[in-house]
């Protein structure tokens, strides 16, 4: 393919051009009988079964609850599930499943569905002096999902498990001594478009300011403040390579000007995997407090759990940083669109709502008037909640109870877990193929604790410097475009990966997903990346006429 279409493509998003690969790679597929791989998207080829099955169970239980108070089994109608004497009809009931479920079960069937069930009820119980019937009356009613959410912001059970769950999902190894508000939301791309409404809504960020993005980054952050609803300057701190993907002093310089409003990461990174070292943290933590505590920051956290003890910004700045994770990735789960956003308590949000002039507390005033005779007491984590459903819709706004009744289960299951068997076996996953990759690359990486292996960046220009030398990589970078690789892998190796360039990555870089393949086909993606490196070899050798080596 000529450069000039290239050229064309190249003002795409990644997401665009992968539509356009894939049909490519469909066809290089067929002709050539190889496999057809996909490795351009990060849905994981695994789930987290014992929520699910202790979720489905529960739904069991939960309609003989609501046949106790109506039952009209000809016309299929049943009443509400009741709250008194809910906890001890649920002991019972789960009991007697238990021993039916124990009848004949081995060891290699793993744990029978109900003794998760009423473990995880009672782990609760016992852990959060939660009142029996209230937590199970809120299971019951929420997963037949006959009510609105109440509260609408967040279930009262659900927030406070999910607050320990993100603690540790996001603070493991930094626990502040803080307590966040948190709302569940759908999935961390709806937890994206209701932050970014929400900061222009509160007249936190306006059209013409400056962001900065911690490059290289998820393509919707690089998008998304371009759209007319946003108009926002963005600039680039960009961590490289060859510092691990680790912001340094020099990437920082940047953030000390106050044109710059806010700082958006995406922690661990995608595409780079690597999360923040203590020291890069340290840095960020020292020019907030010494140079910048007016510095907005967004984390999106997605891939922490990826990474052993992991540490994000919500724990050592709370104050500055809104949260945000998504279970998609951890537990197998994107189709359930489970994810929440965390606001300290005491944040500079609501500070900064305060000390706006006269004129813009009028604007807020009439825009949340409906609400409450005092709109100027609304925090800023419940304006995000109004502003999602436009104001007008709060009464009806909030995560579908089911979805919340999911989280509840995912986070408990996972704190049960003490010795972290399923965090172990997800990073072995991934970890397995990355060591694949490499492997049928030819090449020898040592990413170093903080990669999560979940995704890769593969620069062609780096290692080709690495392993031939500048004079190659220049004339590749001369005679060919960055493109022609996610091109070139896809029609003539059946493969898809996404350009690195996409998501502000080096040019000559393609984003492999090592969450949704099986573990052979990354050996076979190596190889792959090897041949056209190979190829790009021979071509330089060619144009000097020398004798072709590689």
């Amino acid at each position: 393919m000529d450069r000039s279409y290239f050229e064309s493509l190249s003002v795409l998003s990644p997401f665009e051009i992968k539509d356009e690969l894939i049909k490519l790679a469909r066809a290089g597929s067929e002709r050539s009988a190889k496999a057809f791989l996909n490795a351009g998207r990060g849905n994981p080829n695994w789930i987290a079964s014992r929520a699910r099955e202790a979720f489905f169970l529960l739904g069991q239980f939960a309609l003989i609850e609501a046949k106790r108070t109506y039952h009209d089994p000809e016309a299929g109608i049943a009443g509400m599930p009741p709250r008194d004497g809910a906890y001890i009809r649920f002991s019972r009931w789960v009991k007697r499943q238990q021993q039916a479920q124990e009848e004949g079960w081995i060891e290699e069937d793993g744990v029978p569905p109900a003794r998760t069930l009423g473990d995880a009820v009672d782990f609760a119980i016992e852990k959060f002096g939660f009142d029996p019937d209230d937590f199970v009356h809120e299971l019951t009613d929420s997963i037949i999902g006959d009510n609105y959410p109440v509260p609408d912001r967040a279930l009262h059970h659900n927030e406070i498990i999910t607050h320990e769950y993100l603690m540790w999902a996001m603070c493991a190894g930094h626990r502040p001594d803080v307590k966040f508000d948190l709302y569940p939301v759908e999935g961390g791309t709806a937890a994206m478009c209701y932050i970014f409404k929400a900061l222009k809504n509160q007249r936190l960020l306006n059209p013409g300011d400056t962001i900065a993005l911690g490059t290289p980054i998820f393509t919707p952050y690089l998008e998304m403040p371009e759209l007319e609803d946003y108009a926002l300057h963005t600039i680039n701190v960009s961590a490289e390579q060859e510092d691990k993907f680790q912001l340094t002093e020099d990437d920082l310089k940047a953030l000390e000007d106050p044109k710059v409003k806010a700082l958006f990461l995406v922690n661990p990174g995608n595409p780079s995997a690597a999360a923040m070292d203590p020291d890069a943290i340290a840095r960020l933590v020292n020019l907030v407090n010494t140079k910048r505590p007016d510095l907005m920051i967004l984390t999106d956290d997605v891939y922490g759990t990826f990474v052993p003890g992991f540490e994000s910004l919500l724990g050592h700045l709370p104050r500055n940083t809104i949260g945000v994770y998504s279970y998609s990735k951890y537990f197998g789960c994107t189709g359930w669109r489970l994810g929440v956003i965390a606001v300290a308590q005491d944040n500079i949000f609501d500070t900064r709502i305060q000390e706006h002039p006269e004129e813009i507390q009028k604007l807020l005033d009439d825009r949340y008037r409906a609400l409450t005779p005092k709109p100027r007491e609304i925090k800023f984590i419940d304006r995000v909640v109004a502003d999602s459903r436009d104001v007008a819709l709060n009464h009806t706004s909030g995560l579908s109870l089911p979805q919340q009744v999911m989280m509840t289960l995912f986070g408990l299951v996972e704190m049960m877990d003490s010795e972290k068997v399923y965090q172990k076996a997800c990073i072995a996953i991934c970890e397995r193929r990355f060591r694949n990759l490499v492997e049928g690359m030819g090449v020898e990486s040592n990413p170093g604790k903080y990669f999560d292996y979940y995704y890769g960046i593969i620069d062609l220009e780096f290692w080709l410097r690495k392993y031939v030398g500048e004079e190659v990589v220049q004339w590749v970078k001369e005679n060919i475009h960055p493109l022609d690789i996610p091109f070139r892998l896809a029609e003539d190796h059946g493969i898809v990966l996404l350009n690195g360039s996409g998501f502000a990555a080096p040019n000559w870089s393609a984003r492999v997903s090592f969450a949704n393949l099986h573990d052979d086909a990354y050996s076979e993606i190596g190889r792959a990346v090897r041949s056209i490196a190979r190829g790009y070899v021979q071509a330089y050798q060619a144009s000097r006429g020398e004798e072709i080596t590689a």
